[in-house]
């Protein structure tokens, strides 16, 4: 059983940058052909895909957040990190890791066999 936990701040100040961690049990990270995305859901809305990091360490990006965006990975660790810059209120959300074997930027939960549960970050001065 593949299990994903999120890690980082609940709370960061606005023009920070924001840094959450998936540590990653019961799997590798570099286990052929899957994907480890970033995903958030900001309050009242939908889904949204950040970016992803395949299990060779190639990354994907969506393209709004893809000059503030930053993913990379611990094989050591079984970990892969989000590093979210110059953050505003409005990156306030849920945010999500999760496994798949493909990545694109329409989220379909059917996609993703393992989610972490979700850890809540807010933008705030």
């Amino acid at each position: 059983q593949v299990q994903l936990q999120e890690s980082g701040p609940g709370l960061v100040k606005p023009s920070q940058t924001l840094s959450l961690t998936c540590t990653v049990s019961g799997g590798s990270i570099t286990t052929n052909y899957y994907y480890w995305s970033w995903i958030r859901q900001p309050p009242g809305k939908g889904l949204e895909w950040m970016g992803a990091i395949d299990y060779r360490g190639s990354t994907y990006y969506s393209p709004s957040l893809r000059s503030r965006t930053s993913i990379s990975r611990d094989t050591s660790k079984n970990q892969f990190t989000l590093q979210l810059n110059s953050v505003t209120p409005e990156d306030t959300a849920v945010y999500y890791c999760a496994r798949s074997r493909a990545v694109d930027i329409v989220v379909v939960r059917k996609e993703y066999d393992y989610w972490g549960q979700g850890t809540q970050v807010t933008v705030s001065s």
